[in-house]
């Protein structure tokens, strides 16, 4: 049995400040992408230990869960040895090798758990959590962990390697970077170990050498690989990143909010610039209306009309005759992502950083026998990709409206004019 309670004070190793940062966050969900060696696996022992030794009752559980047993046990192992460097503190934390977890004086039981086997984390009661190597992790593994939270309201440290673009982790980190309620980022990279000491820079300069650039990129500066499943390009959207255009709107691109999706507006100028961005959510259509009506004016704009969107969009139009409704289907949806893919890919539209390019850089196409479909991850919001693209097609449509007129007045006749405009 572990000693009982007295007024025992447990002296943690000391973290470097964005270490701390990440880990002690007072946020429920702290997402970190880290790079290998840069203190995210250390920041987390300090951080579940001093939550089962804080917070911990008898009968409380914390886990540690990595994508294997196996891998688990190495930071059971870690602990163990840091537990056992003070002979004084033995008497305070009891150990079970066959079952692997640590029991501190506190009553706070530590698990060590694999997910590879998804179906047995369910049922248990969890005070804290730690998700290790969480992008190596499968998904269901993620819905089951969280489950075991949901009588505890406990927080949650999901670590790990940026592993390309297509695992739950990396959507989640982009929620958790785009704001999302509850939820912080973080990201730890190699230089940052660096500067705290941590890792040689020596290292970091031998591993970018010996290793492929993507490989490198992603394990020593969190930096994810492009796999192909974005149809933009990475390189080719943080191309079009600039300052909020001040020219007057040229044509508006609207997306209408859906269940919890956000209506996103985007003007552009008759550059491609954009000057006008904004989206919000949890408006009433009356508002919503109003609040478009008082924007769009006698400006041209190109409307989502698809489903409840389309008597909106009538509505819209009584107050601004030059709104048009776009109704989505996955033919039209994916020329109208085509278009804005070869616009992007040319530099023939801008945007400014922040919640736009999360929106763009998670964007994703996968193949089917039917066709082509473009979404964003489950769980993300792909509403400013759409007023984004709604809003290119409408610039592009209207430049070659007023070429056309213009030709028109070249004809020797009124029948060639006709001939012409058609």
């Amino acid at each position: 049995m572990v000693a009982p309670a007295a007024n025992i004070t447990l002296k943690l190793p000391h973290l470097y400040a964005k270490q701390r940062e990440a880990v002690f966050d007072d946020a429920r969900y702290s997402v970190v992408e880290a790079s290998t060696k840069s203190g995210k696996t250390v920041g987390c022992i300090v951080w579940i230990l001093a939550k089962a030794w804080e917070d911990g009752k008898p009968g409380r559980n914390y886990w540690w869960v990595a994508p294997t047993y196996p891998q688990a046990k190495i930071a059971f192992s870690r602990i163990k040895r840091m537990l056992i460097r003070v002979d004084a503190a033995r008497q305070y934390w009891q150990v079970s090798e066959s079952e692997t977890w640590i029991e501190l004086v506190s009553g706070g039981r530590i698990w060590f758990r694999g997910s590879d086997r998804p179906d047995t984390l369910y049922g248990e009661d969890v005070h804290a959590l730690v998700v290790d190597e969480a992008t190596r992790c499968r998904e269901d593994a993620w819905h089951a962990l969280r489950s075991t939270l949901t009588a505890t309201k406990g927080p949650v440290r999901i670590i790990g390697n940026v592993r390309g673009r297509h695992n739950w982790a990396y959507r989640l980190a982009r929620a958790a970077e785009n704001g999302q309620q509850g939820m912080a980022y973080h990201k730890l990279i190699a230089a940052d170990a660096v500067e705290a000491g941590v890792l040689g820079a020596e290292e970091v300069e031998d591993a970018s050498r010996v290793l492929p650039n993507a490989i490198f990129r992603e394990l020593y500066f969190a930096e994810p690989s492009d796999e192909g499943g974005n149809p933009f390009g990475q390189a080719a959207i943080q191309n079009c990143i600039t300052d909020l255009s001040v020219d007057p709107v040229a044509v508006y691109g609207i997306d209408l909010a859906k269940s919890i999706d956000y209506t996103a507006v985007i003007g552009l100028a008759e550059d491609g610039s954009c000057c006008h961005l904004d989206r919000w959510q949890g408006v009433d259509w009356q508002q919503t209306r109003q609040r478009l009506v008082d924007l769009i004016g006698d400006t041209p704009a190109l409307i989502d009309s698809t489903g409840v969107g389309d008597p909106i969009v009538e509505d819209i139009q009584r107050a601004c005759p030059l709104a048009t409704g776009f109704k989505f289907s996955s033919g039209s949806k994916q020329q109208l992502m085509e278009g804005l893919a070869s616009a992007i890919q040319q530099e023939q539209v801008r945007f400014p950083d922040g919640w736009l390019i999360n929106e763009l850089s998670t964007f994703e196409y996968e193949y089917y026998r039917s066709g082509v479909k473009y979404s964003a991850p489950v769980g993300l919001h792909d509403d400013g990709v759409c007023a984004l693209a709604l809003a290119v097609r409408h610039l592009r449509v209207r430049s070659t409206a007023t070429l056309e007129v213009r030709l028109i007045g070249v004809g020797d006749n009124e029948m060639d004019d006709e001939r012409v405009w058609r």
